[in-house]
This record gives structure tokens, C-alpha cells and sequence, in this order.
């Protein structure tokens, strides 16, 4: 079967590839393992040599990168090229920091001498979404190649031209033809590359079901896995907070990527004193977003990826609404074209509707009125989701309670939950397991080796295992 590149602005196909045979893959499955041989033996030196220079081919044609990812899936051009930007940011963060974070650690032992070591551990699978095609890639590709380790990529089918083009980059920049490989394949051949042995690991960005299917594989194989999965990001407003700059971020937050991220703000909790204000306020600057033609400068929000997931979204709202809940803009696609659909928010929200439960993954909002603290947490808990959360507020004492009470792997104060290669990004519950950039995203995939010389110190009972 043809993998089709189709324009969500117009339905066109761009481009057909044809799916890599189980002989290529396995062509590719044997250069990973050769490579990774003599790869993981250069120096990290050497390894930031070329990732600067992916940065550097990033920067130069950003416009022609960013233009494919638009034209691909839906993302305004704006977006696209300030994705292309964060990619060579990591790469060179990653470039200047690799050989720090993966320093040997000395381990102070009375009579003996004693370290850990970070050493590589082979090839590693990354199956990747659609939604931030280069980003979600170099924010794995980046710290792996710096630790020594190979990679292996399945993206996802409808940015199949965005896959070539990252492995593109990679290989210009230096980095061995079987240092990162790009794999057009379906998702019936995932299963049997996760078993195979000479993958070492795999990390997945994507969905529940994805996540669940890989994970079951790979523990079965006794593989390490790292899980991005879905996200519905409790946004919450007391009364202490600048009620219009979080009106303002939040229709950010909720709409970035056209709606499609996992860390956008999905419910938005506002404390009663203030929610008439926050959802007047909300609505406004929603209704003066421009949805159109993503190629063009003064578009907010483009298409959504998939005819299918704007049908999806479209059926999400209309059953919420016939349930009880209060839609107070949008909630219709955009006649004609492409797969447009408007810029919504939804109110007094009942437990029965699907949007409660459900990750939406598009321009919907979803407003909820709290009487306090306590309540705004408990509301923002009740999710099978844990991934990112946004607090406003200038009471101390708040602060430190969400920070401490809210289940999730990351809690922004007074901002927009974002990814930054400094900090350590992932969640909690069925939002995943471990964590990528920053230090503990590069040591995810290494051997934690210990290193003992010994001393003159008898060993006791209370050493041995």
C-alpha cells in the first residue's frame, strides 16, 4: 500500500510513498546494529560536532522545513518555522550539555573506589505523532545520538515527507547513514520490530491505545519504554490571579497547534468569584481568532490534521451539548474545503458528556466553576490523565498546594504549560511513564553501569544482595 501526504487545507494529495518492504526494514534493522557498534566508540566531541550542524541546517532552511510540516498537517506557517527553531534550540542545548550530563559519578566508599557510568544501549525505536512532526522527533533524536545510542524511526503515516526530511537533516549534518533511519511502515509491522532483538528500547508520543499496544509488547520482550501519551490539562484561575493575562494565555494555551497538543490547557477551572469575568473575557478574545489558510501570516488557527478527527471532535461537542452542556461559541466545522473547524467553548459541563472524560484534541474548550481550592483540585484530579497542569494565582499558600496536590508530571505558575529542553517533560496515570529533555530524558536510555574497585574492606552479610 501507498503512504499518501495529504493537505488538510485541501484535501490534495501531495506526495505517495511506498511502504518499506519487510526487506528493507530488515536492511535497515542490520545497519542500525553495525553502526551502533562503532557510533556508541566516538566521542562526544565528535557528537556535538554534528548535531551543531543540524542546528545550523535547521536555522538556514527553516522556512522550507517549516513550509513541509504546514502543508503536511495543518499547523500555521508561524507555528511551523518556530517548531523548526525549537528543534536546532535542542539540538544545540544537548550539544553543549550531553557530556556533563553523562559524566561519571563518583560514589564516596570507605577502603574502596567507586562511580557510576552512563553507557549506551543500542538502537532505539521512536514512534512519533503527527502533531509536532519535528519536534517531538528531535527532542528524542537529540539527547540519544549525544548518549551514543542509534535511532530508528516510525512517524506517523500522514507526515511521511517530514520523516525523510529530519533524517535528511541528520545525515548532511554528519551523523552515519545508519546513525537514524527513517521507516515507512504501517502500524501492523510496529509489533514485530519492538520484539526484535536488536532493539533495545522504544519510546512512544501518541495515543492510550498506542501506548498500551507498545507497552504490552515491549514488557513482554523485557524492553525499556518511555510513554507521552494523551493529556487533558486542567488551566485554574482563583481570584487572586490577573483575570485578563489568564483569559489571554489560556486562549492560547487551549488553541496552540491548532487545538492539537497533549499539553494544550483543555479544562479551564475558575473559581466562582471571578468566572463571569474569565468566561466574558474568554469568549471575546476566542471570537476574534482568524481560521483559515495556514500558509497565510495573519491565520490562528488552521485546519485540523484529519478529516477524521474533525469528525470526531465535531461528534465529541454535539453529544456533550445534547447531554447538558452550554456551548457558548463555535462548535460547527467550516463549509467547503479542508478540515475546518471553529473555535469552541462549552460550559456547565455534566459528567455524562464526553468531552468530561474524553481528551479533545482540537479547538475546544471546556469551562467549569469551582467555590475553592479544594474543589478546583479535586475537579482537576478527576482525570485518568496527569500530564501538564496551569495554575493562576498570587497566594503563596495556593501556590504551594497545587504544586503539591495536583496529579500530574508538570505544574506551571502563572504561564502556559510548555516543553523546554531544560526541564524534564512527562506525566503521570495514563498520561505515560518517564521522562524526556533535560537531564533525565538523556539518561533514559543508557546502561546505569556501576563501578566498583576493591579495597582492602571485607565485604559483610549486609553488602550482599
Amino acid at each position: 500500500m501507498a503512504i499518501h501526504s495529504i493537505n488538510p487545507a485541501t484535501g490534495e494529495i501531495l506526495e505517495s510513498f511506498d511502504e518499506f518492504t519487510e526487506e528493507q526494514v530488515e536492511a535497515k534493522l542490520k545497519l542500525a546494529k553495525e553502526t551502533f557498534r562503532s557510533y556508541r566508540k566516538t566521542s562526544f566531541k565528535t557528537r556535538a560536532g554534528m548535531l551543531f550542524r543540524a542546528a545550523d541546517i535547521l536555522d538556514t532552511r527553516k522556512d522550507h522545513w517549516a513550509r513541509t510540516m504546514t502543508l503536511e498537517m495543518g499547523k500555521t506557517l508561524k507555528a511551523s518555522i518556530a517548531e523548526v527553531e525549537k528543534c536546532a534550540w535542542g539540538c544545540r542545548y544537548y550539544a553543549q550539555n550531553a557530556e556533563r550530563f553523562l559524566g561519571d559519578e563518583l560514589v564516596p566508599m570507605e577502603g574502596a573506589k567507586s562511580y557510576v557510568r552512563f553507557l549506551p544501549i543500542g538502537p532505539v525505536l521512536a514512534i512519533m505523532p503527527w502533531n509536532f512532526p519535528f519536534w517531538q522527533v528531535f527532542r528524542f533524536a537529540a539527547p540519544a545520538l549525544m548518549a551514543g545510542n542509534v535511532g530508528l524511526l516510525k512517524h506517523a503515516s500522514n507526515v511521511p515527507r517530514s520523516a525523510l526530511n529530519i533524517e535528511e537533516i541528520l545525515l548532511e549534518a554528519g551523523f552515519p547513514p545508519g546513525a537514524f533511519q527513517t521507516l515507512l511502515i504501517p502500524s501492523k509491522m510496529v509489533k514485530p520490530l519492538v520484539e526484535d532483538d536488536r532493539i533495545a528500547a522504544v519510546t512512544l508520543t501518541g495515543s492510550e491505545a498506542a501506548g498500551s499496544s507498545v507497552g504490552a509488547a515491549a514488557g513482554a520482550s523485557i524492553k525499556k519504554t518511555v510513554m507521552e501519551l494523551g493529556g487533558s490539562d486542567p488551566f485554574i484561575i482563583m481570584p487572586s490571579a490577573d483575570v485578563e493575562t489568564a483569559a489571554t494565555v489560556g486562549v492560547a494555551a487551549r488553541n496552540i497547534n491548532n487545538g492539537q497538543s497533549c499539553i494544550a490547557a483543555k479544562r479551564f477551572i475558575v473559581h466562582e468569584q471571578v468566572y463571569d469575568l474569565f468566561e466574558r473575557l474568554f469568549v471575546e478574545k476566542l471570537n476574534g481568532l482568524v481560521v483559515g489558510d495556514p500558509l497565510l501570516p495573519q491565520t490562528d488557527i488552521g485546519p485540523l490534521a484529519t478529516a477524521s478527527i474533525r469528525d470526531e471532535i465535531e461528534e465529541q461537542v454535539n453529544q456533550s451539548v445534547k447531554a447538558g452542556a452550554r456551548q457558548l461559541i463555535g462548535g460547527k466545522r467550516l463549509e467547503g474545503r479542508g478540515n475546518f473547524y471553529q473555535p469552541t467553548a462549552l460550559a456547565d459541563i455534566p459528567v455524562t458528556a464526553p468531552v468530561y472524560r474524553q481528551e479533545v484534541f482540537g479547538p475546544v474548550a471546556l469551562l467549569f466553576k469551582v467555590e475553592g481550592v479544594g474543589e478546583a483540585i479535586a475537579l482537576a484530579n478527576d482525570s485518568s490523565f496527569g500530564l501538564g497542569s496551569s495554575v493562576w494565582t498570587n497566594d503563596p499558600a495556593e501556590k504551594e498546594r497545587f504544586i503539591e496536590e495536583l496529579e500530574s508530571g508538570q505544574t506551571f505558575v502563572n504561564s502556559m504549560v510548555v516543553s523546554d529542553p531544560r526541564l524534564p517533560f512527562g506525566g503521570v496515570k495514563r498520561s505515560g511513564h518517564g521522562r524526556e529533555l533535560g537531564i533525565f530524558g538523556i539518561r533514559e536510555f543508557v546502561n546505569v553501569k556501576t563501578v566498583y574497585f576493591g579495597g582492602s574492606q571485607p565485604f559483610t552479610h549486609q553488602d550482599t544482595e
